[in-house]
């Protein structure tokens, strides 16, 4: 074992040591040995216990702990302290900018467990108020977690959204300067609106290949290396792959169609329409006796027997929304005040609605509401309901479900609001079984309105708690409780997977933004892509329901008649 390793064993020892505040006294000495160790001018394991021992800085306890290192391989102290610890707070410890204490401020007040809830932390600006951190610490943290992200090969389809509308502009004036006709397009899994990007894949058709080829060479935004007959790639600023594939003019439209996919849609495709020519996709479907069937849908699920059919649905757009639920403010963690989010909303977004859902009160590391202060916000939104009118501001809540299922308000205060998402934020170790009884019992709650990211998962980096995903669906479509489509890009839950049978079974939809300041609201177009991508249309959306029609579906009385806790 080279001395670098036994440092590193040793750093990693006295670090776990300061997050579960044991004497500061011995992990000064850990330390200590970490830093004597690394410095060394000889290897260590070529040495006696002994010999160990008179080495400055470690001494007869630390000689011990060396020797057991280099003798079984570890160190008892050390495994029984990570047997203590979340695995994600030891990986936390390699984020450049944060030390054992702020982790303990992260871990012990926070809440949090893992880097992907460290992450979406960030994202929600929920770090800033907490001891030693602030704004700038939070965004060298969040960048340093994207960084990890980037290093795995896979992106989220919000990471590179901007990189690749950016690309194809600029690609496109680029080529057309030495070709007038070139179409290009991005195809591949982006176009398909997948949630998580391994690579970006886009189709060039030219008519003169070889002054295509030339101008290529100088495209300074992505240096492109040739690699196949009709191939390029390369890798941009943050190492997200990109391969760009030189087809003649003629063969452009059945190339970009292959290099949409998936493979299993495309072969399916091509045995009923034939290798063209096609003058465009909508020809190809045509000829294939088809509907033409939007990308989002191309994965060989049903989409072809629905075409076949004249069954496809016609999806959701954004402009089909008329109003945002789950939305924070800083009654808990939100960054803008209730009416700004409210004013964003009626001005910039033209909505007719917004729904407020601050943190309940067992949310307390996100200043969650207490009975009493539900009470003041209501006061607030009913003065502002007054100024703001015909626009409405809802009353919600996001109520936690607790680990037995209850929700954490009575039914006296839960009955005051106009609707409530139910979610789950705490005690996320379960399995399955636990996992769907937590949920099922939380919609049949009476008050439960919206069952909010079904599953808690943070793409990328942390995996949803499982559960049966039918029987929870069952239960929405038997209580009346709407499944919400998380739209921040981190969550995207409900699965679009399993947004079909939830559709079948008559359960609506919402896409709701979960957002904390008035630029979440964008994540809005997000949850809509999914949506497409699950086969939504806007009649089983939610909040696609005007505010008359949304008022009649909760009971909410449209002329808004003032409540009390």
């Amino acid at each position: 074992m080279e001395n670098k390793a036994i440092a590193r064993t040793f750093r990693l020892l006295s670090q776990l040591m300061e997050l579960h505040n044991e004497n500061s006294f011995k992990i000064k000495s850990v330390a200590n040995a970490a830093f004597k160790i690394d410095k060394l001018p000889f290897a260590i394991q070529t040495k006696t216990l002994e010999e160990i021992a008179t080495i400055d800085g470690l001494g007869k306890s630390m000689s011990a702990k060396v020797w057991e290192l280099l003798q079984t391989g570890q160190i008892q102290d050390l495994v029984n302290i990570l047997a203590e610890t979340p695995d994600g707070i030891v990986e936390m410890l390699g984020i450049k900018g944060i030390g054992p204490k702020k982790i303990v401020v992260i871990w012990k007040e926070l809440g949090i467990e893992s880097i992907g809830e460290l992450y979406y932390a960030c994202n929600e600006n929920r770090l800033i108020e907490a001891k030693g951190f602030g704004l700038k610490t939070q965004e060298e943290i969040r960048k340093v977690i994207e960084f990890k992200m980037a290093a795995q090969g896979k992106f989220l389809y919000a990471q590179v959204d901007l990189l690749v509308s950016t690309l194809h502009s600029e690609l496109l004036i680029w080529l057309q300067e030495v070709d007038s006709e070139v179409q290009l397009d991005v195809a591949g899994a982006y176009r398909r609106r997948c949630e998580i990007i391994e690579e970006i894949n886009i189709v060039a058709g030219a008519t003169n290949i070889g002054l295509i080829q030339d101008r290529l060479k100088t495209f300074e935004l992505i240096p492109f290396e040739h690699t196949a007959d009709d191939l390029y790639h390369g890798i941009s600023a943050f190492g997200l792959n990109i391969t760009l594939q030189l087809v003649p003019a003629a063969e452009f439209v059945i190339d970009f169609f292959k290099a949409t996919g998936n493979e299993a849609h495309v072969t399916e495709l091509l045995k009923l329409a034939g290798n063209g020519p096609f003058s465009s996709e909508a020809d190809l479907y045509q000829k294939a006796g088809l509907a033409y069937i939007e990308p989002e849908l191309r994965e060989a699920l049903n989409e072809i027997e629905l075409a076949k059919a004249n069954k496809l649905p016609v999806l959701i757009e954004y402009k089909d929304l008329k109003g945002s639920l789950h939305n924070h403010s800083t009654w808990s963690d939100g960054v803008h005040t209730l009416e700004q989010m409210a004013s964003y909303c009626k001005n910039e977004l033209h909505l007719e609605y917004f729904g407020i859902c601050d943190h309940s009160k067992s949310a307390f590391y996100a200043n969650g509401l207490n009975e009493q202060r539900v009470y003041a916000q209501h006061q607030e939104i009913d003065a502002l309901n007054i100024k703001m009118a015909p626009f409405k501001i809802l009353k919600g809540i996001e109520s936690d479900i607790l680990y037995d299922g209850s929700l954490d308000y009575p039914d006296e205060i839960l009955k005051t609001f106009d609707f409530v998402v139910a979610s789950v934020h705490s005690q996320l170790r379960m399995d399955e079984e636990k996992a769907t009884s937590r949920l099922i019992r939380a919609i049949e709650n009476p008050y439960t309105t919206i069952l909010g990211h079904p599953t808690g998962r943070l793409l990328l980096s942390r995996k949803g708690y499982p559960i049966d995903y039918a029987k929870v669906i069952d239960a929405c479509a038997a209580n009346n409780v709407v499944i919400e489509i998380n739209a921040n890009p981190l969550r995207l839950d409900l699965d679009w997977r399993w947004h079909r049978y939830a559709i079948e079974k008559g359960v609506m939809l919402s896409i709701n933004p979960d957002a904390h300041r008035t630029d979440g609201f964008h994540d809005t177009h997000y949850g809509v892509l999914t949506a497409r991508k699950g086969g939504l249309e806007a009649a089983m959306c939610l909040n696609a329901l005007s505010l008359e029609a949304i008022s009649k579906k909760l009971s909410i009385p449209l002329k808004h008649d003032q409540q009390s806790v």
